[in-house]
């Protein structure tokens, strides 16, 4: 490869959300940029997007959650190109619902997609990564990965779970010169949000678990930090000379992960032991900064 060459970089899920203002943002900071996306025909909006600023997103059909398809859109990929520097796995999805209430395909889908996805897709890049003694892995995790987020049992152990293996990641490649780097968004501008609209409340026993949960969600909504600012977070995180593993972001992000660290498990547990709304609300307030009694 000459110095002119461009870096390569392949983000998950880029046909919307985050994934989409990543890979647009990294093309426009001059990588070669493979978006996989479930359908070449329905990646319009990114495609317009990409030619308003005059960049190219190579698209690669790919459905990230089947083995075969995964293995085939890579082996695509380096038909096209001999090196990926950068893996972006941003591929997600949500799941709400209480542990008692939440059913175990609930976590297999979970688990799925925003686990298993980003295993399936590093160990298709790692190899040529750890042949050149060089390369970025990208895990775009949560803030709930940090904090257990009322009502969301699926979602929230599932990016429990990603946050873990990102860090089993990071130190198993870094004798190989390759970095992982986590980055922890609260809430983006994103339609992960407009489709993750379920509360299960089989038995009525958790009103108060969906309520508070959609009280952060619609404040979250109406302050969502737009998911290109998380594109530059990444690009960020994967030049600067001082790399850090984590890079808690967005409306909220911050916030929660430095005041869940802060919070006993005392304190914790109290919080949500709070009987009326506006007693939780006071307390998240105190604990985050973050108020959620207007939403």
């Amino acid at each position: 490869m000459t110095t002119s060459s461009p870096l390569v970089a392949v983000v998950t899920g880029a046909n919307s959300g985050i994934g989409r203002a990543t890979a647009l943002h990294l093309a426009q900071q001059g990588y070669r940029v493979f978006g996989t996306v479930r359908s070449i025909d329905k990646a319009n909006k990114l495609q317009a997007r990409a030619n308003e600023l005059g960049v190219t997103v190579e698209l690669i059909e790919m459905d990230v959650a089947d083995d075969v398809s995964v293995q085939r859109g890579f082996a695509d990929i380096f038909l096209a190109t001999d090196r990926v520097d950068v893996l972006v796995n941003n591929a997600g999805v949500g799941g709400n619902g209480v542990i008692e209430e939440s059913t175990t395909q609930m976590y297999h889908a979970a688990f799925n997609v925003n686990v298993v996805v980003a295993i399936r897709c590093t160990q298709r890049v790692l190899p040529n990564m750890r042949e050149r003694k060089s390369g970025t892995i990208v895990n775009i995790t949560s803030v709930v990965g940090k904090f257990a987020a009322i009502a969301q049992a699926p979602y929230v152990a599932s990016k429990w779970a990603f946050e873990g293996v990102s860090e089993e990641l990071a130190q198993e490649v870094a004798p190989f010169g390759i970095r992982v780097v986590i980055i922890e968004p609260g809430v983006t501008k994103s339609s992960i949000f407009a489709k993750n609209i379920d509360a299960p409340n089989q038995s009525g026993a958790y009103d108060a678990h969906y309520r508070r949960m959609f009280a952060f969600y619609a404040a979250g909504i109406t302050n969502a930090t737009p998911a290109e600012e998380v594109g530059a977070v990444i690009h960020h995180a994967i030049t600067t000379d001082t790399p850090q593993l984590r890079y808690a972001c967005s409306w909220a992000g911050p916030e929660i992960v430095a005041g869940r660290a802060k919070q006993s498990d005392i304190e914790w547990v109290a919080m949500a032991a709070s009987e009326h709304d506006a007693d939780y609300f006071d307390a998240f307030k105190t604990a985050y900064g973050v108020d959620l009694s207007n939403s």
